[in-house]
């Protein structure tokens, strides 16, 4: 859990670096820069619930704000620590709950839009800010005498008579001082700043580089054959963004995040196939401007160093002690159980495709580029049904309306309005008002689902104003993917994918939308990192759930419902194609902990060599599953999830945990949802994150209905 101090800036950078200037240091306030008036952050918003007011806010804004904001705080701080006052928990902890109300409001949507719409004016200030964001951490955690108040609180917390939430934040202060370098001497705590503002100066670098590289390393296509098997509307896409990119006449197949790309499944062509995989795996390692494996070695080497300075064997070892793994041996030992069987589940996979190239004459060996293809052909002969089947019955709306805010009627009694009056960043960008079942008022939900060149890639939620039970504020949050957008008048149709990520990343959202705590510090998914991505895993089972599936899965021209023999065919094929998905999975997630376990002193200069002999190493070096990103663009890893890409696997023990709860209990059910919300949704990073999960399930999580979902039950036996 991240202190409420590192929050917003984390967010502005996507990096999790501890980090504060001292005054005579600080940049000075932009007050005289710009009048108040004219800057719509130096104010709270007038919006409903303090929405952003994206019909103001303009890229002037930011750099002026953020600096204001960070000076603010600063003197916020400063008078904590000087206060002549005995210190008490109100004076000193709570005191600090209410500090950098204008930096975080700022940097909560600086820090989405240099990731949802980003523009060249971000990046600037991004890059240039970056160091001095470090610094301002820095300056808080490593504070001396604040610290010393902190301290003192902490010694005596048991004979203050707090309650639970009051004790466990006070307690949660105390750990990311001491964890942020407060203990340090003078001389190791300005080795850690510097360290501290190279590794913010980096991580920008490194995320700008990688949304470049998306943008510059798209396929081009002339001859318009060579899409034969690609849908229709993905030929017209392709059109268009070869047009918008100067190509007007040809094709372009953009890239996606991942390693694998959607194309690969439909594309006849095998030549063309092997170029956008060759373009995907070779992006951030081309030698060109945007390269990133000098910045991944250097920050490997950054991050151990500090991890020494702080006391710990290496970065993965100070990230996981702070995670409800607890330590880098049980996240070694999930990872490397689960390796053989679903490499030995892969390579079964690839025996059934090869087969089918070989009896089409096909004369080669299986590869990575192949793999989507062939795999769409073993479905179909097992399952008598193709992906290409589903789209018309995943219309974006019906998913979004009558799937995934449907579900949240029947578990929660949620009710869903949409704003158009209330001014959004981008015109594909659609806000809703969010009820309780009585008709009284939750939150605000953006939506934002379409891909497009200012955009990073994945989907993720975020919140620009989260519930705050000190101030009475309501939560603000919103949900992002990279669907592509289809041509003007065109449906947009959503692979299944695509609709398991919708629900995936609402449930982030009820978990935002849901938050009922005190402090800040607790709102939302404010919990560890391998416990966040629980509650979203949980909610994705709705997806499939008969009832909601029915409501919305709809054909988008007759609106015929799915057909039960194609929906049994879904359901029946859910398991097929794991032994591939946990096998990219766990590549990258090994990855990250190879990376993040070299040591001071001994971590690699070369990143590539490094990465193959580390997917040797844990025997995940199948050339037909590469990782599912590889370290010059795996973007988690150089943000908040550095040594925690583990967490979806470790997230998913607790999620298969709570399906099958959910079952036992009757299902789609409200006075199920009612308690999911009460003993979790509700409780953010209050109480310890397994106890949640404990006052949710009655008991401890076991492992067994992960294997089973994942088809790894019989492989590794009943461990």
């Amino acid at each position: 859990m991240k202190s409420k101090l590192s929050l917003a800036l984390a967010a502005a950078l996507a990096t999790a670096t501890p980090g504060l200037l001292h005054a005579a240091d600080a940049p000075a306030p932009a007050q005289a820069a710009e009048p108040v008036s004219a800057n719509p952050f130096f104010t709270v918003s007038s919006l409903p619930y303090q929405a952003p007011r994206f019909d103001l806010i303009k890229n002037e804004h930011y750099q002026p704000a953020l600096e204001r904001g960070m000076a603010e705080q600063r003197a916020e701080i400063d008078a904590i620590a000087v206060n002549p006052d005995a210190p008490t928990f109100e004076n000193t902890i709570v005191a600090m709950e209410k500090t950098g109300a204008l930096l975080n409001r700022t940097a909560a949507v600086f820090g989405n839009l240099a990731g949802a719409h980003t523009n060249p004016e971000i990046q600037k200030v991004q890059a240039a800010l970056a160091p001095k964001f470090a610094a301002h951490q820095d300056a808080i955690l490593l504070d001396g005498t604040l610290f010393a108040r902190v301290k003192s609180l902490h010694d005596q917390r048991d004979a203050l008579g707090l309650d639970d939430q009051s004790k466990r934040l006070l307690e949660r202060y105390y750990i990311d001082f001491v964890r942020a370098g407060a203990n340090l001497s003078d001389a190791d705590k300005e080795t850690l700043k510097a360290m501290n503002a190279e590794l913010a100066s980096l991580a920008t670098t490194f995320s700008q580089n990688v949304l470049k590289e998306v943008n510059t390393s798209g396929v081009l296509v002339e001859d318009v054959a060579e899409l034969d098997g690609l849908p229709a509307e993905a030929v017209t896409a392709a059109a268009e963004a070869a047009k918008a990119a100067g190509h007007e006449g040809k094709w372009l197949i953009a890239l996606q995040n991942t390693s694998g790309q959607p194309p690969l499944t439909n594309l006849t062509n095998r030549a063309l196939r092997q170029r956008i995989m060759e373009a995907s795996l070779t992006r951030g390692t081309r030698g060109n401007e945007y390269d990133n494996t000098a910045i991944v070695a250097k920050v490997a080497k950054l991050r151990a160093e500090r991890a020494r300075l702080l006391g710990y064997d290496n970065h993965a070892h100070y990230v996981l002690e702070d995670e409800t793994a607890g330590t880098v041996a049980a996240v070694n030992k999930l990872l490397s159980d689960l390796a053989p069987a679903a490499v030995a589940n892969a390579r079964k996979e690839a025996a059934e495709m090869q087969a089918i190239i070989d009896a089409e004459g096909g004369g080669f060996e299986l590869g990575a580029a192949d793999w989507a293809f062939y795999a769409e052909k073993v479905r179909q002969q097992k399952y008598a049904f193709d992906e290409s089947q589903l789209r018309p019955y995943f219309e974006i709306n019906n998913v979004l309306e009558k799937g995934v805010f449907y579900a949240a009627g029947q578990l929660f009694g949620l009710q869903f309005k949409e704003r158009k009056d209330i001014p959004v960043y981008h015109p594909d960008v659609r806000v809703w008002e969010v009820f309780e079942a009585d008709g009284s008022p939750l939150g605000l939900f953006y939506g934002d689902f379409y891909a497009r060149p200012t955009k990073r890639g994945g989907a993720w939620m975020n919140a620009y104003v989260p519930q705050n039970g000190l101030t009475g504020t309501r939560p603000v949050v919103a949900n992002h993917q990279n669907i592509p957008k289809p041509s003007e008048g065109q449906p947009t149709l959503m692979t299944f994918d695509e609709v398991t990520t919708m629900f995936h990343e609402f449930g982030h959202a009820l978990h935002g939308l849901f938050s009922d705590v005190k402090y800040p510090q607790f709102a939302g998914t404010s919990v560890p990192r391998d416990f966040v991505e629980y509650p979203s895993q949980v909610n994705e089972m709705w997806a499939t759930w008969p009832s909601i599936l029915a409501n919305y899965a709809k054909h988008h021209q007759t609106g015929e419902p799915i057909p039960q023999a194609l929906l049994d065919k879904v359901l029946a094929a859910e398991q097929y194609g794991q032994g591939h998905a946990t096998t990219e999975y766990l590549a990258a997630a090994m990855l990250d902990q190879a990376i993040h376990q070299q040591t001071a002193g001994n971590v690699a200069t070369d990143a590539l060599a490094f990465e193959a002999q580390a997917l040797k190493a844990a025997g995940l070096d199948y050339a037909p599953v590469p990782p599912r990103y590889r370290s010059a663009y795996f973007s988690h890893i150089m943000g908040g999830y550095s040594a925690g890409y583990y967490a979806y696997l470790w997230s998913e023990v607790l999620d298969a945990e709570s399906v099958e709860w959910f079952k036992e209990n009757g299902g789609l059910k409200r006075e199920n949802g009612d308690h999911f919300r009460r003993t979790l949704l509700s409780q953010g990073g209050s109480k310890d994150a397994m106890q949640l999960f404990r006052d949710f399930r009655g008991r401890d999580p076991e492992v067994r209905p992960l294997l089973v979902r994942r088809g790894l039950d019989e492989a590794i036996g009943d461990e």
